[in-house]
């Protein structure tokens, strides 16, 4: 069963290294915040563990600086948060299931414009 929240021991031992490390890596990554408790104890969530996964391979692995890891995590980030703005003004895929639909939703708010006027002229 998954958990909401990880402590820094059980975070540790997924990713195996110490807990300073994370420590470490908390203070030089400012968007890598995990919760904090009373007595101020780190409660780390499934994303907070994906990114420490993702700095940890791109130190290790990667051989990325902790500078270098830096930046191109706040590139990714910055250009996760543009594309839903691009996304939402990207044309839709005009498949033919896609253009009945809008067809019966247009059918169905002609129809509820024309009650709305009616319901005016009655009231006003």
């Amino acid at each position: 069963m998954k958990k909401y929240f990880y402590t820094i021991g059980e975070v540790s031992e997924l990713l195996g290294v110490k807990p300073y490390v994370i420590r470490y890596w908390e203070s030089e990554f400012s968007f890598l915040k995990p919760r904090k408790d009373e007595g101020r104890i780190r409660k780390y969530s499934e994303e907070n563990i994906e990114l420490l996964r993702q700095i940890q391979d791109m130190l290790h692995n990667q051989r990325f600086t902790i500078e270098g890891a830096r930046q191109k995590l706040k590139a990714e980030r910055s250009a996760r948060n543009r594309k839903p703005a691009e996304n939402e003004a990207a044309p839709a895929i005009e498949t033919p299931a896609a253009i009945e639909t809008l067809k019966e939703v247009r059918e169905q708010l002609s129809a509820l414009c024309q009650k709305c006027k009616r319901l005016q002229g009655k009231v006003g």
